[in-house]
Parts: C-alpha cells; structure tokens; sequence
C-alpha cells in the first residue's frame, strides 16, 4: 500500500505515524512539505542557548491527545505543567487581575468583571437573569454579536477579545460562537433562559488538574519522535499539485500514483488541491479565512523584576501594538532555572497583518516598549528570536461547522481520500493531532471494505 501525506505539521505528522503503526513495513508512507522543516506553526527555536516554542507553547491539558502520544513516544518525563499563577489584563492604561469564573472571558455574573469594566456595563450584566433571550437551537452569530448586545461591549473588548486573540489571533466579530464555544451553544439550544445561565452551565466543573500542559524542551521533541517513528520517504521543500482520481486511487505530482492521500494542509492549500475533483468541497474550504501573527521571544537578565503573573494579555482599543505577553520564566517552573528571563510578546489580529510588515528590528523594539509600558519596568534584552506566521490561523466564523460538514460529506463520498487540519474542529494542538488519528483512520477503514 502506498499513501502520502500532504504537510508535516503536527496534524500531519500523527496521521503518518498512527498509519505507519498499523500497516507497519509493508506500507510505502511519503510525506511531502512546502516549507523546508517539518512542524508546520509549531517551531522550537534557540534563544540563548536553549529551546524555546515560537508557535503554540502549551495545550489543554484536560484532552488526552498530547500526553497520549509522549507515553506511546518514550517521552513521558518531557510532559510539564505551569506554576499555577494567574495573567493580568492591560486595559484603560492599568493592569487588572484575570477574572475568575468565566467562559472564554464571558462571566456568568457581573462581580467577576469588578474593576475592569464600569458601572453601567456590571449593571447590566447583574440585570441578564431579567431580560428574555431570544435563541432558536442551531442559532450561530458572533460571539461579538452575542456578548455585546447582552452584556456590552466592554466585556468583549476588555474580557472576550483578549483571550480570543491568544486562541485565534481574531477578534470576536470574526469568531462564532457555535464552533469556538459549543458548550455555551448546547446550554442555549437546551433552553438556558438567559446568557448568564449558559455560562453557568457551560463552565467545567472545578478540579485540581492542571488546565494546561507544555513539552520542557519543546515541540520539536515530539515531532522528531513522531517523524522517527513514522519512518516516511520525505520530501521536503516540495509543492504538492496537480491531485487527480486514477485507476488505483489518485495521482500527485510529483510524488506519483498512491492507493490513498491525506491532505493535512491549511484551508486555501487544501481548497487548491480539491478544486479539480471536488469542486463542492473546495468551495467550502476556501471560505475559510485566516489570520496572520508574530512572536517575538525575549531574553532578558535573569534578575529582571517581571510581575509574578503568568502573562499579560491586552484589551483591544489600546494604544499598544502587542496583544499579548507570556512571561515565560513565570509561567514555567523548569524556565525559572535558566540564565535569562524569557517573555514571549504576540502581534497580530484578524484583518490587521500590518505589523508583520516590520523589520525584526522594529518588531523587537515594539515587543520591548511595550512590556516596558505594562510592567513599569525597565527592559534591556540580552537577545532575542522573531517568528512570523502568515495564515497560521483559521477563523472559526458563525456557520463554520456547516462548511466543515459539507467538506466532510464530499470527503466521506470518495475512497482513500482524507482531511486533517486545525480548520476542521479545533485549532489547539490536541485537536490538530485528533484530526491526525481521524484521517489514518479513515484510511484504514477504507482498505478494509
């Protein structure tokens, strides 16, 4: 059996190793990369001698997917959690505590959003229980629609958009509610009376677990492992084009003919591929849009005095160009023992790709003004690594489960053909690598019919 995978990233790379696990030797795997490395949006970079994540550093730790594969890898001792402490968020000019007791910023009562947004917006949130909500079950608007008009606006752009930013580098008017919140939909098509009682019953319950998981020295840990294992022909470097249906299966250029092809690409690659034989689902691929972002990680002298917070995060409307810090060194017992402070400043939001445009140099300089701004401190780097990720992205627009299932439908009605992606049903990287497992499954599943 001969299949090829379509893109090394981390959606990918599982899909190749979970296909290579089950049809073992006889089966001829190649993996073909556009780019010149394996990893996709995930990197693992040196900064100052050591490893450091220039794309995703952590993963939701209550999904299975990423400490699974480190048990199956050997790599057990590799799996980390944070120290516990809690992010601050920068708006009007201050740094306020992170409410508690929220929904991807979305509180369930007003007493949470004390102190970050004024009067009139905590009265009308205590005032939600009163007001009649008006939702017909399978309903998908915004969640900026949505929260705004019940809750106002300052909690979407002091609360909501700030968290949003760091999932989906998009802004809550370009992000629907049904995908990126499908508990807060299921309490609302199940009759909650008002948005506060979806929340309430949307929220997980409270547990002692870490809500967050990283790699101590980084994802390239786990994709080598996963590429050893996988033990691909790889070809790195390389466009894959030119997909057609043949005899056997389907054609690629330039990897040839293949019983079967997983295309673990991004949303407008993919679309390309499909348009010659399934226009319908390139159709609906191709309305997926994406967002664009940067990273720029600082080393800092080990005694510089960082607030003993996770991260900063920054509300929308402020005159800063960084969205986003992660003062790593704090977030991450096993960097507190490093010989720098490490902070990770993210740039970027949805429609807005204009700071990717700057030098490294001016990125650096912006990324150091502004944490000069929220710490108060002052910030002389000892160096520092810049990332940029064009379309690294998807956003999840109201009615994007609808696009999903029309794309899976197309899919489904072909043999030995298979999606995988962080545009499909999640973007965190235990959804990409759940998307990895679903796609060698469905391989599989074909051969044996």
């Amino acid at each position: 059996m001969r299949v090829a995978v379509v893109g090394a990233g981390i959606s990918g790379l599982v899909a190749a190793y979970r296909l290579r696990a089950a049809l073992g030797a006889e089966l001829e795997l190649v993996l073909v990369e556009r780019r010149d490395r394996i990893g996709g949006t995930l990197h693992t970079g040196v900064l100052a001698g050591g490893p450091v994540d220039l794309g995703a550093e952590a993963f939701v730790g209550r999904r299975p997917e990423i400490p699974a594969l480190l048990r199956e890898l050997g790599l057990e001792d590799q799996l980390v959690h944070p120290s516990g402490r809690r992010p601050l968020i920068w708006s009007g000019g201050a740094a306020h505590p992170l409410p508690t007791g929220t929904l991807m910023g979305i509180p369930a009562e007003a007493e949470s959003m004390a102190g970050l947004v004024d009067e009139a917006t905590l009265r009308q949130i205590a005032a939600e229980p009163d007001r009649p909500l008006h939702w017909t079950p399978r309903d998908d608007v915004s969640v900026a629609d949505l929260v705004a008009e019940r809750f106002g606006a300052q909690v979407v752009s002091r609360s909501v958009e700030p968290l949003l930013g760091g999932v989906y580098a998009g802004l809550a008017n370009s992000i629907g509610v049904r995908s990126a919140l499908p508990g807060l939909a299921a309490a609302l098509d199940a009759g909650a009376s008002n948005l506060s009682e979806a929340v309430s019953r949307a929220l997980p319950p409270p547990s002692t677990a870490p809500v967050f998981g990283g790699i101590r020295d980084g994802y390239r840990v786990l994709l080598d492992a996963l590429l050893s294992a996988a033990a691909p022909e790889l070809e790195i470097d390389t466009t894959a084009q030119d997909l057609t249906r043949t005899s056997r299966g389907w054609r690629l250029a330039p990897v040839g003919e293949c019983d079967a092809i997983v295309l673990a690409t991004p949303a407008p690659v993919t679309a390309d591929l499909l348009a010659p034989v399934l226009p319908e689902a390139a159709r609906a691929t191709s309305r997926i849009e994406l967002s664009s972002s940067a990273v720029v990680a600082l080393a800092l002298p080990v005694d510089t005095p960082l607030p003993e917070n996770s991260g900063i995060l920054v509300a929308t409307g402020e005159s800063l160009r960084a969205k986003a810090f992660t003062l790593s060194s704090r977030k991450w017992p096993h960097l507190a023992d490093r010989a720098v402070a490490i902070v990770r400043a993210s740039f970027g939001r949805f429609g807005d790709d204009s700071l990717l445009a700057l030098s490294d140099a001016e990125l650096i300089a912006a990324a150091t003004e502004d944490l000069a701004t929220v710490t108060g401190i002052s910030v002389q780097p000892v160096t520092a690594a810049v990332q940029r990720w064009r379309g690294g992205l998807p956003q999840y627009a109201p009615g994007h489960a609808d696009l999903v299932s029309t794309i899976e439908s197309a899919i489904d009605a072909v043999p030995g053909l298979a999606l995988a992606g962080a545009y499909l049903h999640g973007v965190g990287v235990p959804a990409c690598a759940a998307s990895g497992t679903a796609a060698a499954e469905q391989i599989l599943a074909g051969q044996t019919n």
